[in-house]
């Protein structure tokens, strides 16, 4: 067991709101560690896109005072300046090339979080836990009158115990709330529904379907409730591979840096998401522990107030006509259907013809619904970006394979460093 720990947590944003969790949630996350009676230091690593949300570089910048004052807390930023100079160094000390860093290192989803894991593992961190920046270490309970109670996670300590216990490679935790930013559709007639189930199985993969959101929007206004056991810290196990990888999430991630070797690299191609998926397919040899602590997803930043300690006893139903809801259902349509051509290649690329020929169906007969639903949205976008990574998915794969080589290459180059 380490004398001391170095424990280091990642975003990867484009919204300010994550100012706000680290402002909410910095003591909370201090009084979790003293739980382990050893010297204790926290980094908060941000690394923030303004071109996302189209935000500006002083939204990344309102954390409280106290915050930089606090004993054994860092805020390290990852600017884009910061990257760059971070770039420049890999390729003098490692003798990687422009092409290779580039690669690797960047903005974007998987590009980020490969960023933040390489700047933990040169900060000497010893674990790594990634945290998106709409979600909250508290868990939701659905009570027998229906009203909710809410329970407080150890979402830190929880993956660490884990770690340290049982020498896992890597850990996950459970996810409550909105899971899926996928908003209620309200349809009359059964031909509407149809349209709307087609255009759901389309642009998503084969875990979400539509009966299981329209059974999810029935019982439980589109909310997942926490189980109380494992809200409690009951049921930690170990990942099976099924169907290709040990399939985790990019948040409530922790990894175990000092077995960086055996971390596979996160990759999506250009503008898409994915990369918690890709990941995961590279999981094979990894010891992946599931965790028991929660996030509650806030899907669509209705319930920021929980961040104050203000906990709703209901939990609403989030419809698709609300502010800012369809432009977030869009973003992520797109984002998922861009990264689904290469998900399906290499999953059956025997018969990925035939498979890439089902979802262009099921898109063409469901997107004049979905754009009579969201009007200031043209979901047909969703179709020409299918046409586009579908025609450039063994691109796609080549770079994956050349993103995993020089990761790969890196890791030696760590070790002997």
């Amino acid at each position: 067991m380490l004398s001391h720990l170095n424990i280091g947590i990642g975003f990867v944003t484009g919204r300010s709101n994550v100012c706000n969790v680290i402002n909410s949630y910095y003591k909370y996350i201090k009084e979790q560690v003293q739980s382990f009676y050893r010297n204790t230091n926290i980094t908060f690593y941000i690394l923030y896109d303004t071109e996302y949300q189209g935000t500006k570089k002083e939204d990344f910048y309102k954390l409280v005072p106290e915050v930089f004052t606090e004993p054994s807390i860092t805020v390290t930023y990852i600017t884009p300046d910061v990257i760059t100079e971070m770039k420049d160094k890999i390729k003098e000390k490692y003798k990687l090339n422009d092409e290779e860093v580039n690669l690797i290192i960047g903005r974007g989803h998987a590009k980020g979080r490969n960023t933040v894991l390489y700047k933990a593992y040169s900060d000497n961190m010893n674990y790594l836990y990634f945290w998106d920046d709409d979600e909250y270490p508290v868990a939701c309970l659905k009570n027998e009158d229906g009203t909710v109670s809410w329970k407080m996670q150890d979402n830190v300590v929880k993956h660490i115990e884990a770690m340290e216990n049982y020498d896992a490679d890597v850990t996950i935790g459970y996810h409550c709330g909105y899971i899926s930013p996928i908003p209620y559709m309200k349809f009359e007639k059964e031909e509407d529904e149809q349209a709307i189930s087609d255009f759901i199985e389309g642009i998503s993969n084969e875990i979400v379907t539509w009966e299981s959101v329209k059974e999810k929007y029935e019982n439980s206004n589109g909310v997942t409730f926490a189980d109380p056991k494992i809200a409690d810290g009951e049921g930690m196990f170990e990942l099976q591979e099924n169907n290709g990888g040990k399939f985790v999430a990019g948040s409530t991630l922790c990894i175990n840096l000092s077995h960086v070797d055996k971390i596979p690299a996160f990759f999506n191609p250009d503008g898409a998401r994915g990369e918690d998926t890709f990941f995961s397919l590279g999981l094979s040899d990894c010891k992946v522990l599931k965790v028991p602590a929660y996030h509650f997803h806030d899907g669509f930043l209705k319930y920021t107030e929980i961040q104050d300690g203000e906990f709703p006893d209901e939990l609403r139903l989030i419809k698709s006509n609300e502010s800012s809801v369809d432009k977030r259902f869009y973003k992520c349509c797109l984002g998922w259907i861009k990264y689904k051509p290469l998900l399906m290649y290499l999953l059956g690329r025997d018969t990925y013809k035939k498979d890439i020929k089902k979802v262009y169906t099921k898109l063409e007969a469901s997107i004049d619904k979905i754009n009579s639903i969201y009007e200031n949205c043209d979901f047909t976008n969703v179709y020409k970006a299918l046409e586009e990574c579908d025609k450039n998915v063994e691109e796609d794969y080549a770079t994956l394979e050349r993103t995993n080589n020089v990761w790969n290459e890196l890791k030696t180059k760590l070790y002997t460093k």
